[in-house]
């Protein structure tokens, strides 16, 4: 069954996109130098879905067209508690590039920066605060960035892992805080 060109837009326009960075690089040749553009973008779903992509052109739409394409084909699913933030604190690394990406109450905005921001703003994520404690090359915090939302896991996940019921774990988690809460009066 083919797809006209309508569901393919009606299909595309549920993403929102974002271009992080954009950057002239110069090929020197016998007769000066040709100019190309390299762009990187952040495409989103805004409820969970996250991608992105990196587009070289010699004109600046055409390299974000082929960036949006890419991070389309390379979409990663994050679960989200509550729909608008993190389930944990987790931290993520590539090459120079560190970041630690913490969960944090209701009302607190994205507290990101640069291009930390527009993964948070394109995954939907409403609540959350980040730190890049490494470089600040777009494409390594974006990439560092990713890392730490593959390692994120939701009470379902792990309880599917361990063969046990979500209600055992997050009981567990508040037993744990509950005798720590005790062992602090007591002393």
């Amino acid at each position: 069954m083919a797809r006209g060109p309508r569901e393919r837009e009606e299909r595309d326009s549920e993403f929102v996109d974002k271009l992080v960075a954009i950057n002239r690089v110069a090929k020197v040749v016998k007769g000066g130098r040709r100019f190309g553009f390299a762009a990187l973008v952040v495409v989103g779903d805004q409820k969970g879905r996250v991608g992105f992509g990196h587009g070289k052109a010699k004109e600046v739409p055409e390299a974000i067209r082929k960036a949006t394409e890419s991070a389309k084909r390379g979409l990663i699913k994050v679960p989200l508690r509550e729909g608008r933030t993190l389930h944990h604190d987790v931290s993520g690394r590539h090459g120079a590039g560190r970041v630690l990406l913490r969960a944090a109450p209701a009302g607190t905005g994205i507290i990101a920066g640069g291009p930390m921001r527009a993964v948070f703003e394109t995954l939907g994520i409403q609540d959350v605060v980040a730190k890049s404690l490494g470089t600040s090359n777009p494409y390594n915090m974006i990439l560092a960035t990713f890392d730490a939302l593959q390692q994120e896991n939701s009470p379902r996940m792990v309880a599917a892992r361990r063969g046990k019921k979500v209600s055992e774990i997050v009981a567990r988690r508040r037993d744990a805080s509950g005798e720590k809460a005790a062992a602090a009066g007591e002393a």
